[in-house]
């Protein structure tokens, strides 16, 4: 069997066709050969720091070249990529540096007030070797010893050439909830995760080599990840494009543009558009609906919405703009590559469905396989590639990567029931996680947020249906005295990355838990839902 890895796929690349464009942002572009020998300086100036394969690299980066040159030149030196969600604030970041053992961050001066509240609260020993802030939008240093990530890579050496060779051993990281809240490092070996992005699409397969590809004239589409590459669903499709010789295309925003996103997709002749599900949909639809006429789009071929589903308005909505494209949903999780679904003008469009499969199956809670007809309700399960566990939790690796009937699942928690046809009813997290979206918001983490504020006594978070995001949170608190939403909001923002924040606060004289302290959360929901009528 082959050994895949995405460094040495890219080096094939630029080898072989150089002059490509590999990723295109605004102005900037670079080619293969130019994003090969950036990443060569990233190794070393990590290997001048003393790192060594297996050491940690994080990545606090909004979607520019160099978090896909750092990623790379990380992996050249046989360092783990370690993705950072930079909406975390200080003690958020300093948690995933520590349990990650970070021997590296690079950040964005966006961020810098971030890092530097982090740094402050790690021990001595826990200090990163290297910190390297890119500038993005001109402030001013606040870190103490950072320095600055462009003079680092112009006195660097880009014809390093690292002891290791790039392995499908080689990991990364990538950092996903918890069922506590806390994030957790899901580990991918390289070659499982480049073979699972393959076969989502072409089960049963194994991928061509890039220098056969390349030789063929069959060289990946064009793709443009509109969410965030320290996600997966942005990181997985910028991994596979470039592995097929393709172009990234990347919007240097914390948010979406709607309308910069029509911009490059015209500009750039994009192909495939990824997003996170109505979050994102319904901002590009009302820039279509104001701007009918404005883009050419004649180059988009698909739409992938991965992280959450998306409605079958939203994809009609676009369908009508754009017609020949199809609308992909993808069933997938950090902890594995699932499945998708296509629909396509004419087809009647409902909400994503999916079926059992060789790679798919559902796992009732003896341990058996839920078949066609059967009407017990388990959980989703993705055999072949998956990875090899999460950083530091051998307990929770062991609950959700479990060997069932002689084959090794990954079992994220995804609730569902099977049809005659074979068909996945999907019910849901069992963590009771939101997924607002694309974002997995963990009522645990949020709850005890709220209640270390002195006048909060007991507090719930529960998720309720929003047009827009799928779900939002909504807190459920019991206060001594009185306070307000709009305090207990700030107080949130102190402690929480923004986008964890409850959209509202529902104040009630009790929980009315149960004689064993649960809390009754379809009751709960009933409250928020009348407290919040016409605000919902």
């Amino acid at each position: 069997m082959s050994d895949y890895s995405f460094a040495q796929a890219w080096n094939t690349v630029a080898e072989l066709a150089g002059d490509r464009i590999a990723i295109a942002c605004g102005t900037r572009r670079l080619t293969y050969c130019e994003f090969r020998d950036r990443a060569h300086a990233v190794a070393s100036i990590l290997d001048d720091a003393g790192l060594n394969a297996g050491d940690k690299v994080a990545i606090e980066l909004v979607n520019t070249p160099e978090y896909l040159e750092v990623f790379y030149g990380a992996l050249l030196l046989g360092c783990v990529p370690v993705n950072v969600n930079y909406r975390y604030v200080g003690q958020e970041l300093a948690y995933l540096l520590d349990n990650s053992d970070a021997k590296a961050l690079i950040f964005h001066d966006d961020f810098a007030a971030t890092v530097r509240d982090a740094l402050q609260l790690l021990a001595p020993e826990s200090q990163p070797a290297v910190v390297a802030m890119v500038d993005h939008v001109g402030t001013e240093t606040l870190v103490s010893g950072a320095v600055n990530y462009e003079k680092l890579i112009a006195n660097a050496n880009t014809s390093f050439t690292p002891s290791h060779s790039p392995s499908g051993d080689d990991l990364m990281f990538l950092y996903t909830g918890g069922t506590t809240g806390y994030p957790k490092a899901v580990m991918w070996r390289c070659d499982d995760l480049y073979r699972a992005l393959w076969q989502m699409s072409r089960p049963g397969t194994e991928p061509p080599q890039v220098q056969d590809t390349l030789r063929k004239g069959r060289a990946a589409a064009t793709a443009l990840p509109a969410c965030p590459l320290m996600h997966g669903t942005g990181l997985f499709i910028a991994l596979s494009t470039l592995s097929g010789g393709g172009k990234v295309v990347l919007i240097d925003s914390q948010r979406l543009d709607a309308q910069r996103t029509w911009d490059e997709v015209e500009r750039e002749e994009v192909a495939a558009l990824t997003i996170v599900g109505d979050a994102f949909a319904r901002p590009l639809i009302e820039a279509l609906d104001a701007h009918p006429h404005r883009w050419n789009l004649a180059t988009l071929r698909a739409i992938t919405s991965s992280g959450v589903t998306w409605s079958p308005e939203c994809k009609r909505a676009l369908m009508a703009h754009l017609p020949g494209v199809v609308m992909i949903d993808s069933l997938g999780a950090s902890e594995g590559v699932m499945t998708r679904n296509e629909s396509r003008s004419g087809d009647d469009i409902q909400a994503a469905s999916f079926k059992l499969s060789e790679k798919i199956a559902v796992i009732a809670d003896d341990e058996t396989l839920i078949t066609p007809g059967d009407t017990r309700v388990g959980m989703v399960g993705v055999g072949g590639p998956i990875p090899l566990g999460y950083y530091k939790d051998p307990d929770k690796t062991a609950k959700t990567f479990r060997t069932v009937q002689g084959t090794r699942y990954s079992i994220p928690g995804d609730y569902a029931t099977v049809g005659q046809d074979g068909t996945l009813t999907l019910l849901g997290r069992g963590s009771a996680c939101i997924n607002s979206g694309g974002e997995k918001l963990y009522p645990e983490e949020i709850e005890l947020a709220i209640r270390s504020h002195v006048q909060v006594t007991d507090c719930v978070v529960v998720g309720v249906p929003d047009d827009r995001w799928g779900e939002k949170a909504v807190a459920v608190v019991v206060v001594a005295g009185e306070i307000s939403s709009a305090i207990l909001r700030s107080y949130c923002r102190s402690i929480l990355a923004g986008y964890k924040v409850p959209k509202h606060f529902v104040m009630v004289d009790t929980m009315q838990r149960s004689p064993s302290g649960k809390a009754d959360y379809a009751l709960l929901r009933t409250v928020v839902t009348q407290s919040l009528e016409g605000v919902l």
